[in-house]
């Protein structure tokens, strides 16, 4: 995956780990390397439970 994306296996697992967020453009990346639709990696949030 991180070879795939051009980023080191950090950054890639930082993503994984939720420490941090990718660019929306790796974030397509990451779903074409996936096949999968962009959504599938969003989680929608409750408005209520935002800190």
């Amino acid at each position: 995956m991180a070879e795939k994306l051009g980023k080191s296996y950090n950054m890639v697992n930082s993503y994984a780990q939720n420490r941090r967020q990718p660019s929306l453009e790796d974030l397509y990346k990451i779903a074409e390397i996936l096949d999968v639709e962009i959504d599938e990696l969003l989680v929608k949030r409750d408005k209520n439970n935002e800190q």
